[in-house]
């Protein structure tokens, strides 16, 4: 299209639709459309800025860097598979999974400046995966990671690992809706003890606090001193309305033991009280069936057998105590005392998971 055709009769100008491109940015002065122009005029410099600074970028990139330390950054990322791109802790999720579908559609990496058109790339970003690839996590590094951040999602609040390691006892919780049952472990996995105590006013009436404060300050005066108290946390969600009475429930109990607990034991200043993940236990003892957690008591009752049958039981059950355990476990096999059961169940699940890092 030329010049000519924005004219037409009457001695008007008039615009017609045009393809954008550097014809129409010479033209626009000279046409009606003078305003659009100047919005044109400002973007143009701006744009040619940006590539300036993304070759200003690139040239840094290359300059942070030997050739020999490019040559090897460059063999990882136009060999290597998405699972071992993955490897590198910040090529995990979507970024290795950009550069394989970049690399496929564009063929191979020729220069770092490159990676800047790979999604999820920016200067900063690419200085940071270039050195992890060329310093990659060792293996001890790697599994410390993850370690810490699989006890962030089992275990709350955050200890410091080496309080975990030097823990001598704890008291592992669990309460339901009828009862709270307790188990006193140290950390040869003997049980030192192991109640329940039945609760059965808590939901009824108003949940009066001064009723939870009567029945938990109960529980928690036969309770022994211990390095920890772990209590289940169970994740409920409240989207369900009829729910609510119970999730109300749980958190009046959790909110109560925090505090008792604390107030109780707490000698040397530190937080003793810990909230550990309900299914993450159950996945670690193989309890789960897909999202939902069976029973723990044929576990337990395979425990107390192989207590007694075994020369290296998994769970010690002290030679004078075993036959009031076993009476125990009988009176509530009829019931659904999974609360006792499961309080066994946490404690030995945060000795394995939490202080000695060991799969049984």
């Amino acid at each position: 299209m030329s010049v000519r055709s924005l004219l037409v009769a009457g001695g008007k100008w008039r615009c017609f639709p045009v393809p954008l491109g550097p014809f129409l940015v010479q033209a626009l002065p000279n046409s009606c459309c003078r305003k659009k122009s100047t919005a044109l005029n400002k973007i143009i410099p701006s744009v040619a800025l940006c590539d300036e600074n993304t070759k200003e970028s690139g040239n840094a990139l290359d300059k942070l860097f030997s050739s020999e330390q490019q040559a090897s950054i460059l063999q990882v990322l136009n060999t290597a598979s998405n699972k071992e791109l993955e490897a590198f802790r910040m090529l995990r999720g979507r970024k290795s999974t950009n550069i394989i579908e970049h690399r496929e559609k564009f063929g191979p990496f020729q220069n770092l400046e490159s990676l800047m058109n790979v999604p999820l790339f920016q200067y900063k970003t690419i200085i940071q995966v270039c050195h992890s690839i060329l310093c990659p996590e060792t293996r001890a590094e790697k599994r410390k990671f993850q370690d810490t951040r699989h006890l962030r999602k089992l275990i709350k609040p955050e200890i410091k690992r080496e309080r975990l390691k030097a823990v001598n006892s704890i008291v592992s919780i669990v309460f339901g809706t009828r009862r709270i049952a307790w188990a006193h472990m140290d950390r040869k996995l003997a049980v030192l003890d192991w109640q329940q105590s039945e609760c059965c006013q808590l939901m009824k009436g108003t949940y009066l606090s001064s009723v939870y404060l009567q029945e938990i300050s109960s529980v928690i005066s036969k309770m022994p001193n211990a390095d920890f108290y772990v209590l289940e946390k169970i994740g409920l969600s409240i989207q369900n309305s009829s729910r609510f009475p119970l999730v109300l429930h749980f958190h009046i109990m959790e909110a109560m033991l925090y505090a008792l607990l604390n107030s109780t034991f707490a000698q040397d200043g530190q937080h003793r009280v810990l909230s550990m993940n309900r299914n993450g236990v159950g996945k670690h003892l193989e309890l789960m069936i897909g999202d939902t957690r069976t029973s723990g008591k044929e576990l337990v009752k395979q425990l107390l057998s192989e207590s007694v049958l075994k020369e290296g039981p998994r769970v010690v059950f002290p030679s004078e105590k075993i036959v009031r355990y076993r009476q125990m476990f009988s009176s509530t096999e009829q019931q659904r005392s999974e609360e006792f059961y499961d309080s066994l169940l946490q404690a030995i699940a945060f000795y394995e998971l939490a202080v000695f890092d060991t799969e049984p």
